[in-house]
């Protein structure tokens, strides 16, 4: 997975709680293959009309908004179900931080595991963050991963807490599949030393 150390983008503030997974991607396009570009169905009913247009009072259809880069959401992010896919629709959409009070807990290890970040904050400071978006001249906001830091721009500076493995992992851009690997050697070691100790415990054909 791509590594992720600091981000400067567009930050859209999305003012409503407990979106869950199905409000993130419909369960209709789960059984798309990982290949395609789930960002096309990011929050495909939530930011479309009932004639099935594009609806300018959603935040990220807006101009200002549409290449997003960081969602400033509230209490309960990704809760619902534990499809993977959601966190595929932020990712792909060019999503690759939310800053939010709370997560759905499985949400949240899959956007670990998946290269996105999410970053929790009292919820005093994500209402602070949304004023701050909205009376600035600009949206942009930078995270800054490695110093865990969020840099608004009126000029205020917030610290976030995020779990040093997890951190780590993001910095070097390792998913479980990398993690493994990097431990390849011992294992193949091991697998060999466990052929030649016990050579009853191996398959026949």
């Amino acid at each position: 997975m791509e590594a992720f150390r600091k981000l400067a983008s567009t930050a859209a503030p999305i003012q409503v709680a407990n979106i869950d997974t199905d409000q993130i991607i419909p369960a209709r396009f789960l059984k798309t293959p990982r290949s395609t570009d789930h960002g096309q169905f990011l929050f495909h009913d939530m930011r479309r009309g009932k004639d099935g247009n594009l609806s300018e009072e959603f935040i990220l259809n807006q101009e200002e908004f549409k290449s997003s880069g960081i969602l400033v959401a509230d209490n309960n992010f990704g809760c619902g179900s534990s499809r993977e896919s959601a966190v595929y629709a932020l990712h792909d959409a060019g999503i690759k931080c939310v800053i939010a009070p709370s997560f759905g807990d499985i949400f949240y290890t899959n956007s670990l595991k998946n290269g996105l970040l999410p970053i929790k904050l009292d919820r005093s400071i994500v209402q602070a963050i949304w004023k701050a978006l909205a009376s600035a001249n600009s949206s942009e906001v930078e995270v800054d991963l490695e110093n865990q830091t969020i840099h608004l721009p009126n000029g205020s500076t917030y610290d976030f807490e995020i779990d040093p493995f997890r951190k780590q992992c993001l910095l070097e851009g390792l998913d479980d599949i990398d993690l493994t690997l990097k431990y390849q050697e011992s294992i193949e070691q091991h697998e060999l030393s466990e052929e030649t100790n016990y050579p009853w415990t191996r398959s026949i054909d």
